[in-house]
């Protein structure tokens, strides 16, 4: 019994999985969109932009980018009055 079961949810599952890649292959563009004709291109327009703009803000906006003072700081002398 439980074979019999089990061989069953495994051909139906079987079944289903075929089904669903014969209906993926019948979606199938035929001609190249937008994506597939400008998609690297907008891609890496936009990753150099961003990096040259970082670029810029890192080295020529003069930000105080605050390094933390630990070991450079030396505390001074209490002064009790």
């Amino acid at each position: 019994m439980m074979f019999s079961l089990a061989r069953y949810a495994f051909s139906s599952l079987k079944i289903w999985r075929i089904q669903q890649i014969m209906a993926r292959q019948s979606h199938i563009k035929q001609s190249p969109d937008f994506h597939d004709k400008y998609g690297n291109i907008v891609l890496a327009s936009g990753t150099t932009f961003c990096v040259v703009a970082w670029v810029f803000l890192t080295t020529q906006m003069g930000i105080q980018w605050n390094p933390s003072p630990v070991g450079r700081v030396i505390p001074k002398e209490w002064n009790n009055q």
